[in-house]
């Protein structure tokens, strides 16, 4: 049985009020997961900006 079929039947026995929560649970873990991969994406754009900024790159991107 997969995680999700585990899930959707624990969903189907809980409560409303449970229900609620887990809904908001999995909305703060997606945002969460998507603000990670922003962060990482900030940083290595300022460890490589140094090398993006040299001017062999200029030249070998000037034809595109």
């Amino acid at each position: 049985m997969t995680y999700k079929e585990m899930l959707i039947q624990e969903i189907e026995k809980a409560p409303d009020e449970v229900l609620s929560e887990v809904l908001d649970f999995i909305r703060f873990l997606k945002q969460k997961r998507n603000s990670d991969k922003i962060e990482t994406l900030v940083a290595s754009e300022s460890s490589l900006k140094k090398d993006w900024l040299r001017p062999e790159e200029d030249e070998a991107w000037q034809d595109l």
